[in-house]
């Protein structure tokens, strides 16, 4: 007699999303079943957490996409529930990018075709949102952009927008560990400059939410460190990457993660870059 099949939740988007920000109305929760049945090398597994991470917004929009109705997808975490995988047993927790699927049928090929990584002995019930935070995506992409893209000496100073965020919190962190002396976060708000710089590292904050201008930035960056920045790590863009820019120093390195700040817009507007400026002060501005 086989075994019920699992009701499945899958989060839908409904159409495109040129422009404006998302509504709940803009999506709907599509349930389906599939068969707990399952052949050599595949599993079953059970989506615990999902992560909305803002690059997202960029699917939703006609240009990126050829369906205006889709499955949404992203990262996710959460644990096996049956397998016939040798290198996957039940109850293993797991990191992946996959549909916004409550449950689901996971093959060779999935495996062989998506990032999917082991988080057992990391995470528990509790602490399983962890996979899509410090040891999922945000984590590595902070990292990543720190240490390999912007180098960091000891005794640099290192500028970061959207510091509160998921990524920008753990660079921060990050950062302070690696010696970085001066570690200016940008966020939005008294209560999230308090956390960035008592939690997360930094030791000084901007309110961005105060300044209109790339100019009026520049100056609060001055006022920690009137000699400029060494590093910048972008995840805004907009005024934040002019005021950087502005004010980065010779040798100075730009990591771009992200320009949020116009992820909304149906016709992002662009940065100004001299780089002729560039050629003389031996700057790097890297993806």
């Amino acid at each position: 007699m086989s075994e019920e099949q699992l009701t499945v939740k899958t989060v839908w988007s409904k159409h495109f999303i040129d422009s404006g920000v998302p509504k709940p109305d803009d999506f709907e929760i599509v349930e389906t079943k599939i068969s707990q049945e399952i052949s050599d090398g595949e599993m079953i597994i059970q989506v615990q957490v999902m992560s909305v991470d803002p690059y997202l917004r960029g699917m939703l929009k006609s240009k990126n996409s050829p369906e205006s109705r889709k499955t949404m997808k992203g990262f996710v975490a959460g644990k096996i529930l049956k397998s016939k995988n040798e290198s996957w047993k039940v109850g293993d927790y797991f990191g992946a990018s996959l549909p916004f699927s409550t449950y689901q049928l996971i093959t060779p090929t999935t495996l062989a075709t998506t990032v999917f990584w082991k988080l057992t002995g990391m995470v528990d019930d509790s602490t399983v949102s962890r996979g899509i935070g410090a040891l999922g995506m945000p984590g590595s992409t902070a990292y990543g952009g720190l240490i390999d893209v912007l180098k960091p000496n000891q005794g640099e100073t290192l500028f970061v927008s959207a510091a509160s965020g998921a990524v920008g919190s753990l660079v921060g962190q990050i950062a302070k560990i690696h010696g970085v002396k001066t570690i200016i976060g940008s966020c939005g708000g008294e209560s999230k400059g308090k956390t960035i710089v008592q939690e997360f590292g930094y030791t000084n904050s901007i309110d961005y939410k105060k300044l209109q201008t790339a100019e009026e930035l520049r100056q609060e960056i001055l006022k920690v460190d009137e000699k400029g920045i060494d590093m910048y790590f972008e995840n805004v863009g907009g005024i934040h990457f002019d005021a950087a820019m502005s004010c980065l120093k010779a040798k100075g390195r730009i990591a771009v993660c992200g320009t949020i700040s116009s992820y909304n817009d149906a016709k992002p507007p662009k940065n100004m870059v001299d780089i002729s400026d560039m050629i003389y002060k031996n700057q790097r501005i890297e993806g």
